[in-house]
């Protein structure tokens, strides 16, 4: 009796799921930025959300929810009705990052999500005050072991990417640097411009004007191999042999989402990214349009958690 109740379940289960597939969507898509207005991922979240407003024939409302590294957006998101209207726009901190970082993170990255796909990679960037007297990375490593700890640089806080790529660079190449928090990039590019700070990561889209007046200097690109964009800046692997930090943006919804809402949105998102006018914007921003199926996303998330955890640990950083 017991299994037949079961079964009966499940079989409910299939076809309520089939039928809400059927119907999606059927009301306003909350597509979540778990970061504030203005920045980075609320332009790329607009940008995406217009488009996908568009293709669903529904209001893609923009939800702007920031704190905790984008963790409080991404809990609201493993939180909500797993139909479909509730949309993540993740990121390398949200689903790999954090989960090594925070003791207590209300959501688990894998069990708490389906992952629909990739939708942007980008680059990170090293550049230095032009007043520091390095004009590489070795240079850089080089007055790093002359100086121990004297060597500063900045991020957006402590266990932001910005942060932790430094401390992978700082303990790959063996040398003591001195990381500086901030709330925020923009204040901690601020001071490296100033002459406050010697060096930092940051994105393309950021740096780059500052890069062209002369404010800055880039010496180092974190990717594998040189970017289109900056031909004549090295990657940082050229010299640390090894060395690549993997940024992205992608979208998510909750765990038990059907599978039918997920392969259509991993669909239009794919359509999106393809398009000669969101192209030619990513790219203007040094984003690389890329998406892939949700296996694969999945895939790659789960090696870089053990990527990061093991930069977590050797950096010492952890919030509780």
């Amino acid at each position: 009796m017991k299994l037949l109740i079961r079964c009966a379940a499940v079989a409910l289960f299939a076809l309520l799921s089939n039928a809400q597939a059927q119907t999606y969507p059927n009301k306003p898509i909350r597509l979540v930025v778990p970061f504030p207005a203005g920045g980075p991922t609320d332009i790329l979240g607009r940008a995406i959300g217009a488009k996908l407003s568009e293709a669903m024939g529904q209001p893609v409302v923009v939800d702007n929810r920031g704190g905790a590294g984008g963790g409080l957006g991404a809990d609201s998101v493993a939180k909500s009705a797993p139909d479909g209207h509730t949309i993540l726009l993740g990121t390398t901190g949200t689903h790999t990052i954090n989960p090594n970082l925070y003791s207590k993170l209300p959501y688990d990255p894998i069990k708490d999500f389906v992952a629909i796909s990739l939708v942007v990679k980008y680059i990170n960037i090293l550049v230095v005050n032009p007043n520091v007297p390095v004009k590489n990375v070795a240079e850089l490593i080089a007055l790093a072991r002359q100086k121990p700890g004297e060597i500063t640089f900045g991020s957006a806080g402590n266990g932001s990417s910005n942060h932790l790529t430094g401390e992978m660079l700082a303990t790959m190449a063996g040398v003591k640097m001195q990381h500086v928090p901030y709330k925020g990039s923009g204040p901690a590019l601020n001071d490296v411009i100033a002459g406050q700070l010697s060096f930092m990561f940051d994105q393309y889209s950021t740096v780059a004007p500052q890069v062209k007046a002369g404010r800055l200097r880039a010496i180092g690109v974190a990717t594998p191999k040189r970017h289109a964009l900056m031909p004549d800046v090295p990657t940082v692997a050229e010299t640390v042999p090894g060395f690549e930090v993997s940024a992205w943006y992608g979208m998510f919804v909750a765990a038990n989402t059907p599978r039918d809402i997920v392969n259509r949105l991993n669909a239009e998102f794919s359509k999106i990214m393809k398009m000669p006018d969101i192209h030619e914007r990513m790219t203007a921003l040094g984003w690389d349009p890329i998406t892939n199926t949700p296996e694969q996303f999945t895939a790659q998330i789960k090696v870089e958690l053990a990527i990061w955890a093991d930069v977590v640990k050797k950096s010492g950083a952890r919030i509780d």
